[in-house]
């Protein structure tokens, strides 16, 4: 991964001009994390880029295991919201020990004591818990929440969940995975949005052949805001303290949690929901709320930037289904100029 990060740096810096803003915070902010025993909650880095294609290109962490499997709905039925990637994603936000091992599908094969079987098992502590967790009940995939070093870690996420290049920089509506992170953790976790622009240049979806060369000479610029969440500078970072709306709303969804919890009689495992916690109106509202207000502080960011003020229906789903999405048009061209691709 250094050699992938140094070539990364050398095309950024040396074949374009990048630019880059609010960096030494940031740098800090990590600084504070570096002894996982020491962290007092997790990281969520949001990034807004008209490129994921290229970040994709200059990145092995999708070959090195530094990337959670992830089903899309439009491709899979065992895509969504509450598929048990979420589960891990919720679990790495956390710390441990978790009260009951990963909620896998009812089909999940049992743990398989063989060499030859994917699962990671102790066999001295616990030789019938697995530290691998499955996607479909047939799969098997480390679960790197099931290890202390990963306690409070760092998720990047792509809010947009695909490529998005629009002539004026407007940004879609976010997927709701992001609230999950938030409002479900045992502590709320640092959340510094982030803007980069430029790269939609370097590998645009409309360029022409060869199209799988980057093209160069281009300007790029790279935005770090402020940590919008958490309270406290420990060893886990963190703002100079107060209250947050973050904060309301995780004190509104844990309310929501101890009453389900109440009707059913039991105790929920950390990731692991109600019907009640996934569908109810409530819950919904609140997931709603937080993704809100996570892309309001993306936008902050933007208009940091210079950029001016979008129209509130931007971050409506409702405006990119109808004006954005070109009549049920998935990819390429849209009404509204944009490009849009399945990251």
């Amino acid at each position: 991964m250094g050699f992938v990060g140094i070539n990364s740096q050398l095309f950024m810096f040396g074949a374009n001009q990048t630019e880059v803003h609010g960096l030494d915070g940031f740098l800090q902010l990590l600084d504070r994390r570096k002894d996982p025993a020491r962290r007092k909650r997790g990281l969520i880095t949001e990034i807004i880029t008209p490129a994921k294609r290229l970040l994709r290109i200059f990145s092995m962490f999708f070959t090195l295991g530094q990337t959670l499997p992830t089903h899309r709905l439009g491709h899979s039925p065992l895509g969504g919201l509450f598929q048990p990637t979420m589960i891990e994603a919720v679990r790495l936000m956390s710390r441990q020990p978790f009260t009951t091992p990963h909620s896998s599908p009812p089909s999940a094969p049992p743990v398989s004591p063989s060499l030859s079987s994917p699962d990671i098992t102790d066999p001295f502590s616990s030789p019938n818990h697995t530290y691998t967790y499955t996607t479909n009940g047939h799969d098997s995939f480390p679960a790197p929440s099931a290890y202390p070093s990963r306690r409070y870690s760092w998720i990047h996420v792509f809010p947009e969940g695909r490529v998005h290049q629009h002539p004026q920089k407007m940004m879609r509506y976010f997927k709701w995975g992001i609230a999950r992170l938030i409002l479900e953790p045992d502590v709320c976790p640092d959340i510094v949005p982030m803007w980069i622009e430029g790269n939609e240049q370097i590998m645009h979806e409309s360029r022409s052949w060869p199209r799988f060369v980057p093209r160069v000479n281009k300007r790029c610029g790279i935005w770090f805001g402020e940590n919008v969440a958490g309270g406290g500078g420990g060893g886990g970072g963190g703002t100079a303290g107060g209250y947050t709306v973050f904060d309301e709303l995780r004190r509104k969804w844990r309310e929501l949690v101890e009453d389900d919890e109440r009707k059913e009689g039991r105790s929920f495992a950390m990731g692991v929901l109600s019907d009640g916690l996934k569908y109810g109106q409530e819950a919904v509202e609140l997931r709603e709320e937080c993704t809100r207000q996570v892309r309001r502080a993306v936008l902050a960011v933007r208009r940091k930037r210079g950029l001016p003020d979008e129209d509130p229906k931007e971050g409506l789903v409702e405006t990119w289904r109808l004006e954005g999405g070109g009549g049920g048009k998935r990819e390429g061209k849209m009404e509204d100029g944009s490009w849009v691709k399945e990251a």
